[in-house]
């Protein structure tokens, strides 16, 4: 599940690949100016990856590994027409903490979409809207918890608002079809020590189960180390109910309080 991207999207920072310049040789003073070479066009295909270290796997304020750390990366590919699809990747426990008998220790997610941007009124917009495929690989004895979400979303300066909708169960949840999550956040740049503030606040509505239902919030600090490395650190909590949240075998409620930090390198 990847965190709409805001740990990690609000993490990484994009290494610039710049072609060596070339220079003329100088001409003499009788000979006519050399001709400059011609730069070669700006490739319309970016290509880029990233790599995590978080304390806490938490999508949507949920813990995904039992309160422990997890190891996380993706890769992205983008056109200049906005169009572009990825996957990224996370160690998980939560499917095995719930059921033993399950051996599902990853979480694939692979994504598509298209985003671009409009003006209105001398304001300028920004706009998302893709279809995200939340995937575990291994042995079940229970049903698959895959699940697949249509996602759209609209941004005004730092601040974006983003609405997924569950087109399939919502991670293995019985009759849980049309599920969604709402997700308001904000990335301000401070404008001192290269810093970002990381507000969030969201709110998963799951379709026949109230007691599944919750809040979520987050409010972080984002620090560029330079040479792609990101530093972030914030304080997540929720109101989730502990009766539904609280690890089967493990006995841990995953959504609870806490610090939260992750260091990312983004190639």
């Amino acid at each position: 599940m990847k965190t709409s991207s805001l740990a990690v999207s609000a993490a990484a920072v994009l290494l610039s690949l710049a072609a060596p310049m070339a220079f003329a040789q100088t001409a003499p003073d009788t000979a006519a100016p050399a001709a400059a070479p011609a730069a070669e066009p700006a490739s319309p295909h970016t290509f880029s990856a990233n790599v995590s270290l978080v304390s806490d796997y938490r999508y949507r304020g949920i813990s995904q590994t039992n309160l422990r750390p997890a190891i996380q990366g993706g890769f992205d590919y983008s056109h200049e027409s906005g169009f572009y699809v990825g996957n990224w990747n996370s160690s998980i426990s939560w499917l095995e903490d719930a059921d033993s008998s399950v051996s599902a220790p990853v979480e694939m997610d692979f994504y598509g979409g298209y985003k671009n941007k409009f003006g209105v009124g001398g304001e300028e917009f920004n706009y998302d809207v893709g279809v995200l495929q939340y995937y575990y690989p291994g042995g079940y004895t229970t049903t698959r918890p895959y699940t697949t979400e249509l996602y759209a979303g609209i941004g005004w300066g730092p601040v974006f608002l983003k609405y997924s909708h569950a087109v399939t169960n919502l991670f293995g949840i019985d009759d849980s079809k049309n599920s969604y999550y709402v997700d308001l956040s904000a990335n301000v740049p401070l404008n001192f020590w290269d810093l970002t503030l990381n507000a969030h606040v969201g709110y998963q509505g799951v379709t026949h189960h109230s007691d599944a239902s919750y809040t979520d919030w987050k409010i972080g600090l984002t620090k560029d180390l330079g040479k792609g490395f990101a530093l972030s650190v914030a304080y997540v909590d929720t109101n989730a109910k502990e009766s539904f949240y609280t690890s089967a075998n493990r006995g841990r409620y995953l959504g609870k309080a806490a610090a939260w930090a992750s260091i990312t390198k983004t190639f």
